[in-house]
């Protein structure tokens, strides 16, 4: 899947609100229903992504008793589906898998636009940053989340109360005015990678050294880390399985 998240309350549906869930639920309905007997058909998406944040590799799966080919489902889909949202890819899948529960990685993208002046066509996909950032800090801090720890200082759990994950990967990179940061994990709490983004900001800044990001990490205490970026710079870019 792909998607622009900015008109939409987050992945998962919500009544009355717009939601990524929600749009694709109806056009699969509507489009099944001879051979699914009306019965709605719940998807499950890999990243239940927040309201405002965007995907250009989220996974779903659902169950149908649809018996033609993929490619005409995929097509009526995107005929249905809103033009910020569109099936990039479709296909039976093996027996077992579950898109949330099958991943066991999943890349998120957070883009800065760093300048002054705002940018009319990227303000919807990019966190503006007028002031410069030390990219070289920002990754040597970067660096003390890599591998497994409690981010309790970033997030809540989406469900329970453990806060443990694994960073395989967090670092950034600068190319021309736009600055990204790359981070894939085992999963993910509530809005930690913007709070993660802004906290690894305020060490670009000069406002924290990276020392003292690895005591934020350590401490575990949410309020020590900064508030979440905005979720206009976040995609969901990848999922492994």
């Amino acid at each position: 899947m792909e998607y622009d998240g900015t008109d939409y309350h987050g992945f998962q549906i919500q009544p009355g609100t717009p939601t990524i869930q929600g749009a694709l639920e109806a056009a699969l309905t509507e489009i099944t229903q001879g051979c699914d007997e009306g019965a709605l058909r719940r998807v499950s998406g890999a990243g239940r992504t927040d309201a405002g944040v965007h995907a250009v590799g989220q996974i779903i799966h659902f169950d149908s008793l649809w018996s033609r080919s993929t490619a005409e489902l995929q097509r009526a889909v995107n005929a249905l589906l809103p033009l910020d949202i569109a099936v990039r890819d479709l296909a039976v899948a093996p027996d077992g898998f579950h898109s949330r529960f099958s991943a066991s990685r999943r890349q998120y993208v957070y883009s800065i636009l760093n300048r002054e002046q705002r940018s009319p066509l990227r303000e919807r996909f990019t966190y503006r940053v007028s002031s410069e950032i030390d990219i070289a800090e920002m990754n040597k801090a970067a660096s003390y989340a890599i591998g497994t720890h409690d981010f309790a200082a970033f997030g809540q759990p989406p469900s329970g109360s453990i806060t443990i994950r694994t960073l395989y990967r967090a670092d950034w990179t600068r190319e021309g005015d736009e600055v990204k940061f790359v981070v894939v994990a085992n999963a993910y709490l509530r809005r930690m990678v913007r709070r993660l983004v802004g906290t690894l900001l305020w060490v670009g800044q000069g406002i924290v050294s990276s020392t003292e990001f690895e005591d934020i990490l350590l401490k575990g205490n949410i309020g020590c880390s900064a508030p979440a970026v905005p979720a206009c710079g976040l995609c969901l870019a990848k999922v492994n399985y």
